[in-house]
């Protein structure tokens, strides 16, 4: 057998890192032995095979219960849903690299780009990145967003109005602001229109019908939606415009790299933990149920979330996706992410409970 300090022996020793310690040190060197005896002279690398074969056998291995048929499942329903979180949380980091939303000036000088003849009326200008009720998050509005309002905590946009009576009529404004953002370098969606029924004052005395047309458009990290109503609706204002920010470019490779990390850690900590309650165990019960209780919590908003925001995705068009946590329910849902954790988080205490010790041998009776 070829020495085992050589550099094939160290890159199986490596592969092998995938195994729990204690297999390891039971098997480790025995099974590089076996490897090594296999192999023709000359090789230096393990082949793409055994290396595959070797990271498969440890991470089953990592999850313990060789006789059971469902532990795979479960333990990839958990590391899934955890890179999921984990991807969530890092795009949202990622996000902090994103310019400032559109401030005053830039939104004035848009106006005055696309809508000459318009007279501008309100400007406001969002009051951070992220916003809860149009506000900056804050610490005292925290339980507020856990419970029940999360689903207000959204991206920051600017929003503008035109003031007076709309200068022209509705289908000749929006072919108008077309061509000018055209022009001006945007690149246009097709735009949606809407008709519904409302009021033409703020007393409600009578009710019209009216059509919506918005035209959605981007340009570099720029969103941009304006909507233009026919006729006019009471005090409403006949234009609206809001501006955000897309998404930067480091959203995509930290949500793919955090997504990386948190799945490969739900697989180690759920192989841990069913390791350590496979034998007999105190809780391996309890354990069993909170964890079951835990993973309904946390896929339960996700089949909920997604099949809704794709649809609205299939339906319109959006110059930006929604950022991952809203397609994981996050924060709407957030009591049903927080319960889930406090479950895991028991289940895991539990699961470091000391085993019971094996029963001792009977002995003979005396006399």
């Amino acid at each position: 057998m070829p020495p085992t300090g050589d550099p094939l022996a160290r890159r199986y020793r490596r592969l092998l890192c995938c195994h729990p310690r204690a297999y390891r040190r039971a098997r480790g060197e025995e099974m590089v032995g076996v490897l090594l005896d296999a192999v023709p002279p000359g090789r230096t690398r393990p082949t793409p095979r055994e290396a595959v074969d070797l990271l498969r056998h440890g991470l089953r291995c990592r999850l313990g219960r060789p006789a059971s048929r469902t532990v795979g499942v479960w333990a990839t329903l958990a590391a899934v849903i955890c890179g999921l979180f984990t991807a969530a949380a890092a795009t949202r980091v990622a996000w902090e690299t994103s310019r400032p939303q559109p401030d005053r000036a830039e939104a004035v000088a848009l106006f005055a780009e696309v809508f000459p003849g318009h007279r501008l009326g309100d400007v406001e200008p969002a009051a951070a990145l992220f916003t809860f009720y149009s506000q900056p998050l804050r610490l005292r509005n925290l339980d507020q967003v856990l419970f029940p309002d999360g689903g207000e905590y959204q991206q920051g946009e600017t929003l503008l109005t035109a003031a007076g009576a709309p200068p022209a009529p509705a289908e000749r404004t929006v072919a108008d602001t077309e061509r000018r953002l055209r022009e001006a370098g945007w690149q246009l969606y097709e735009p949606m229109v809407t008709g519904d029924s409302g009021c033409t004052d703020k007393w409600c005395a009578s009710v019209v019908r009216y059509t919506q047309t918005t035209v959605l458009a981007r340009r570099g990290d720029t969103a941009l939606r304006v909507t233009i109503t026919s006729p006019p609706q009471g005090v409403s204002s006949y234009l609206v415009v809001t501006m955000n920010r897309t998404a930067p470019p480091a959203v995509l490779p930290a949500g793919l790299l955090g997504g990386l990390l948190g799945a490969g850690l739900g697989w180690l900590v759920f192989g841990w933990a069913s390791r350590r309650t496979e034998a007999a165990h105190p809780a391996r019960g309890a354990v069993t149920v909170l964890f079951a209780v835990s993973m309904f919590l946390w896929w339960s908003p996700v089949l909920l979330t997604v099949p809704h925001l794709l649809g609205r995705h299939l339906d319109e068009p959006h110059p930006s996706w929604h950022p991952l946590w809203e397609w994981l329910g996050q924060p709407a849902l957030a009591m049903f992410f927080v319960a889930g954790a406090l479950c895991a988080l028991l289940g895991l205490a539990l699961a470091a409970l000391p085993r019971r010790a094996a029963d001792p041998l009977p002995t003979a009776a005396a006399g």
